[in-house]
This record gives C-alpha cells, sequence and structure tokens, in this order.
C-alpha cells in the first residue's frame, strides 16, 4: 500500500461528510485505543478561567458639567437616542449611560464625555 502525504489525507478529509468524519474518528478511537474528546475538554476547562477575568462594566454620569448641551449630543452619539430621549437621560444624573461593556469601550465612552464636560465613572 502506498504511503499517504499530510496533504492527501487533508484533501481527502475534505471530502466527507460530517457522518462519515464521526465514524472516522470512533475507528481512530478503537484502533489506538484514545479518546478524542479528553483534550477538547482539557482545553475548555483551561480556557474558562480567562474568561472570567473580563468583566463587564458600567459608564455612569455622574454630574452633567456646565456644557449639558455638549453632553446631550454626546450622549446621543454613544445611545443612538433621539434628542428628547439623551436630554432625559442626561437630566437624571446620575444614571448609566451604558452598560456591559468591555473596559476598553467604557474608557472610549469616558473619554467622550470627560471632553464634552461631563463628570463620569466606570464600575
Amino acid at each position: 500500500m502506498a504511503k499517504l502525504t499530510a496533504t492527501q489525507v487533508i484533501e481527502s478529509l475534505k471530502e466527507m461528510t460530517i457522518l462519515e468524519l464521526n465514524d472516522l474518528v470512533k475507528a481512530i478511537e478503537e484502533e489506538f485505543g484514545v479518546t478524542a474528546a479528553a483534550p477538547a475538554a482539557a482545553a475548555a476547562v483551561a480556557a474558562a478561567p480567562v474568561e472570567e477575568e473580563i468583566k463587564d462594566v458600567s459608564v455612569i454620569l455622574k454630574e452633567v458639567g456646565a456644557s449639558k448641551v455638549g453632553v446631550i449630543k454626546v450622549v446621543r452619539e454613544i445611545t443612538g437616542l433621539g434628542l428628547v430621549e439623551a436630554k432625559g437621560l442626561v437630566d437624571k444624573a446620575p444614571i448609566a449611560i451604558k452598560e456591559n461593556l468591555r473596559p476598553e469601550a467604557a474608557d472610549e465612552i469616558k473619554a467622550k464625555l470627560v471632553e464634552a464636560g461631563a463628570t463620569v465613572e466606570i464600575k
């Protein structure tokens, strides 16, 4: 029997259906006494703590400051609200402007609001 190259094996795998690939994996597991699921489970367990370290934060508008109109414009840009809704939100300060954000996105929003004259907190 002629030895197959890695490229030939990969090409033949590309032509197989999902059911055929599943049968192949089972046959390899039986032939070599290995389990394909163990490395995948270990990788999932190893990746889980990394995801827990990243926490979502909220951007809280503490005070509007001297330039209320500028802050309303930025709030409209950030939230996609209309003028009346954005003004209503700004009037309710302190209030969360955006929630469940990655810290990097929250920092960008905070910078925009601070530039407009608002006092902002990230929690």
